[in-house]
């Protein structure tokens, strides 16, 4: 029923961009970005090149995409599916200090980068410096403090979210904290939009929260015993189930 081994990196990535949910957000934040032909677009936290070829095609032959991310392989994986578009660089670099001068990029975007990183003011900070004065940044971030899954035992649930928000992502309140966090960096902060997809089956939330992984590392952790991880797993296969949390769609304006 659940998946056990942990994902390759790239394939999860891939496999959140072709669900429904994953689809309909990224096409949001698409729309948010209201990149033009010509534009100079940049994806911060590329990662294997997910999103290139949407931006690519949004600034046209005229326009130039920048992916940028701190790891090499995934560089490495975007520069390769992006070889055959000519307006596509994808380069090394850290979010925290952009190898790019002032005043560059008409548009940034970066996607469930920022619950990860060390600072996210900083790297907010960064996204305003290359900016052009009237740039637009839309953000994507999940607020983990919101995801809820049904059990009749509800202490079982709060405890594996207690765990995903104290210990499991490094910044899991990030969704909620944007519109504050962008305004403190300079920016401007004309639109917040929150997007809640709702889970009805349990294989498509396995599939994107890793809930028996999830879980086991919340027993190790003190947050379950084994038996109540068990018992949790087991209502989550068996019974009737449902899980959401919210994702935060910010746009910021320089």
């Amino acid at each position: 029923m659940f998946e056990t081994a942990t994902p390759d990196a790239f394939a999860y990535l891939d496999r959140v961009a072709a669900t429904g949910p994953g689809r309909s957000y990224k096409r949001h934040m698409l729309d948010e970005l209201g990149v033009r032909p010509g534009d100079t677009a940049l994806d911060l936290g590329c990662g294997p090149g997910t999103d290139l070829g949407a931006l690519a095609e949004a600034v046209t032959a005229t326009g130039q995409v920048i992916g940028i991310d701190h790891d090499r392989a995934s560089v490495d994986a975007a520069r390769d599916r992006s070889a055959e578009r000519s307006n596509v660089t994808v380069r090394l670099g850290d979010v925290h200090q952009l190898p790019l001068p002032d005043h560059c990029v008409d548009r940034a975007r970066t996607d469930r980068v920022l619950q990860h990183v060390d600072d996210p003011a900083r790297a907010l900070g960064e996204a305003r410096r290359v900016l052009r004065p009237g740039g637009r940044l839309v953000m994507g971030e999940p607020d983990w403090g919101t995801l809820t899954v049904d059990h009749p035992d509800s202490g079982l649930s709060r405890a594996y979210t207690q765990y995903v928000t104290h210990e499991a992502v490094r910044n899991a309140r990030i969704g909620s904290q944007l519109a504050r966090l962008a305004a403190d960096a300079g920016f401007s902060v004309p639109g917040v939009v929150p997007v809640t997809p709702v889970f009805r089956d349990v294989r498509a939330a396995d599939g994107i929260l890793g809930l028996e992984r999830t879980a086991r590392r919340a027993a190790d952790a003190g947050y379950f015993t084994e038996e109540s991880a068990r018992r949790w797993l087991d209502h989550l296969s068996d019974g009737p189930f449902l899980a959401a949390v919210t994702l935060y769609i910010v746009v910021a304006e320089s």
